[in-house]
């Protein structure tokens, strides 16, 4: 599990919303790829994930105050797709938090 703290309180319905607008554009930009991921709003977490080609979620997304909780699937650790989603996904964080910044409070 990865933590972030981005120094301010967002809503699951804003991450989700962020995700919707912004993460299958830019992998489609990055990666050149017409794969499209299903971002789902579960309530409490937010997931990715793309059925027709992995079996499980590759990302779930929680949120704790000012913290987000991600939890990586351990399959697709090297996965192209999934390291390129975890790239944009530290972009868009670096975004919600703004002229704040982020700070890994723990990686592993």
């Amino acid at each position: 599990m990865k933590i972030i703290n981005i120094h301010r309180k967002i809503t699951i319905g804003e991450l989700y919303a962020l995700l919707q607008e912004k993460l299958n554009p830019q992998f489609h930009q990055q990666r050149e790829s017409d794969i499209s991921f299903n971002i789902e709003n579960a309530g409490t977490f937010v997931e990715i994930n793309q059925p027709a080609l992995y079996e499980e979620y590759l990302f779930r997304i929680a949120i704790q105050e000012t913290k987000l909780l991600i939890t990586r699937q351990a399959d697709y650790i090297d996965d192209v797709n999934a390291l390129t989603i975890e790239s944009i996904l530290n972009g868009l964080f670096e975004e919600l938090a703004g002229d704040t910044g982020i700070t890994f409070v723990l990686e592993g």
